[in-house]
């Protein structure tokens, strides 16, 4: 439960370290192969929140042809409610913008109320609905309909 003490550009050795965070973030969780043969597409990027020493958060967006997808984002929930989750848009977004993106689009599942205040606050609004999109196996859970959210940047 360290406070976070930088934002670093992820390389492609962080595959390891990125699933490790998407698997403490998430039920379904993302393979390292999933994080390197992410890493490896054209105009795809992630940061790493560090604190204390280990990696808290994270990150993962790609921008191609003026447009931005945060594809995924997570901070572990002992670091949640620190502000970690803003720091990360903000810079993501920052980043988005310098390299020449003109919108940004995510996928949110209707029910993660937290990540909907975020994105919400950032500016983020409503364009789409998947229907029962997150369907998590083995948590008990009913699927959940993904809400399309887009900023023009």
């Amino acid at each position: 439960m360290s406070a976070p003490s930088r934002l670093r550009p992820a390389g492609h050795g962080d595959a390891t370290t990125l699933a490790a965070l998407h698997g403490a973030c998430f039920a379904e969780a993302w393979s390292v192969a999933d994080f390197a043969a992410l890493l490896a597409l054209p105009g795809a990027s992630a940061l790493i929140a560090e604190g204390g020493g280990e990696a808290v958060g994270f990150v993962l967006v790609r921008a191609v042809g003026g447009e931005c997808e945060i594809l995924s984002m997570g901070v572990r929930p002992a670091d949640r409610r620190r502000g970690l989750g803003a720091r990360l848009l903000d810079r993501a977004l920052a980043e988005a913008a310098r390299a020449g993106a003109g919108v940004v689009f995510l996928e949110v599942a209707i029910d993660n109320i937290a990540a909907l205040a975020l994105y919400r606050r950032a500016g983020f609004r409503e364009v789409g609905r998947r229907s029962r999109y997150y369907r998590p196996t083995g948590t008990g859970r009913p699927a959940a309909d993904a809400l399309v959210l887009r900023l023009d940047l």
